[in-house]
C-alpha cells in the first residue's frame, strides 16, 4: 500500500521508562503497515517553525475502522519535548507506513533479535509474525541502563530467551548487546539475525552475524527530514548487488538494509569508490 497522509488522534500518551509510549488513531495507516516500518509526524502545531516532519518506527498496530499506531519515543530536542506534551485528544498530522521493513525468511529458522533502547520497539511486531512462521526467536535488548531498556517484560513472555546488556550493570549483563551474542547465536544455531539501534551497534552485530555465518537485517536511525526521499539527508554509502557502493537514501531504500551491504565505517561520508563519488582533483 501506498503511504497516506492522515490527521491523528492521541488515545494513548504513557511514559516507558525513560521513553514515551504513544498511540494514535490513525486510519488507513494500520492496513499497510509491516515491522520496519516507520511514521513521519509533523511537530510543533500550526505556524510553529519546526518545519520538518519527525521519524519514528512504527511499534504496534491496530487495524480496522478504529486503526491506531503505536510509537515510541524519546525526548531528545525542541520538537519531541513538544511532542511528549501532547494530551488526548490533541491531533497531528501524520504519514505513513513509510520505508523498506524487514524481510521475514521463507522456511522456519532460528532467528536472534538485537536492539539498543527504544530501538526495541518494532522487534516485537517482527518476533510475532516470525513466530507464526513456525521460527525461533531469541532476544536481546541493551541499554546504557535499566531505565533505557525497552520492552523487557513483554520480550520474555513472547521469546525463548531473552538476555539483557547494560552498559552500567544496572540490569543483566554489565556491556553491550555483542557481547553474548555470539554465544546466543550458536546455542540457538541462528541463520538470521535482526538488529534496530544506534549505528555503531548495528555495525557491530552485523559484523558479528558476519563472522559466524549468519545474515543480518538492520534497521538504521539516521536522522530523516522528510521521510519520502527528497531532501536526501539520510543517504548512506551501501554496496549493491553488482558490488557497486552508492548513496542510498534510508527513508525509501531502508530503513532496513541487509547488514552486510552497508559501509558502516564509511556511514556520513562519501566514498571515494562510490558510483558518482567527486573525483578528486576534478572541476
Amino acid at each position: 500500500m501506498a503511504p497516506v497522509q492522515v490527521t491523528a488522534e492521541v488515545v494513548g500518551l504513557r511514559r516507558a521508562g525513560a521513553y514515551h509510549h504513544m498511540t494514535l488513531l490513525a486510519p488507513g495507516i494500520p492496513e499497510g503497515t509491516r515491522p520496519g516500518h516507520f511514521v513521519a509526524l509533523a511537530v510543533g502545531g500550526e505556524g510553529s517553525g519546526m518545519l520538518l516532519r519527525r521519524a519514528f518506527s512504527i511499534h504496534k498496530v491496530a487495524p480496522g475502522s478504529a486503526g491506531t499506531v503505536e510509537i515510541v519515543f524519546a525526548t531528545h530536542g525542541q520538537g519531541t519535548r513538544w511532542l511528549a506534551d501532547r494530551r488526548r485528544g490533541d491531533k497531528l498530522d501524520v504519514i505513513g507506513p513509510l520505508g523498506r521493513p524487514f524481510t521475514l525468511p521463507r522456511e522456519p529458522v532460528a532467528c536472534v533479535l538485537v536492539a539498543g533502547g527504544y530501538g526495541a520497539a518494532p522487534l516485537f511486531a517482527l518476533s510475532e509474525q516470525l513466530r507464526a512462521r513456525g521460527c525461533r526467536v531469541d532476544m536481546v535488548l541493551g541499554a546504557a541502563s535499566e531505565d533505557r531498556l525497552f520492552g523487557v517484560l513483554e520480550a520474555r513472555r513472547t521469546s525463548a530467551s531473552v538476555t539483557v546488556t547494560t552498559d552500567d550493570g544496572s540490569a543483566g549483563i554489565r556491556g553491550r548487546v555483542t557481547d553474548p551474542l555470539p554465544e546466543i547465536i550458536r546455542a540457538a544455531g541462528a541463520d538470521v539475525v535482526y538488529a534496530c539501534g544506534p549505528m555503531a551497534m548495528l555495525a557491530a552485530v552485523a559484523e558479528v552475524a558476519a563472522g559466524l555465518g549468519a545474515h543480518s537485517q538492520c534497521a538504521v536511525e539516521e536522522a530523516m527530514a522528510c521521510g519520502i526521499g527528497v531532501c536526501m539527508t539520510c543517504v548512506l554509502p551501501v554496496r549493491g548487488a553488482d558490488g557497486v557502493t552508492r548513496m542510498v537514501r534510508s527513508c525509501t531504500d531502508g530503513p532496513v538494509f541487509r547488514g552486510s551491504d552497508v559501509r558502516w565505517a564509511d556511514v556520513g561520508s562519501v566514498p571515494p569508490d562510490t558510483l558518482g563519488a567527486p573525483v578528486a582533483g576534478g572541476h
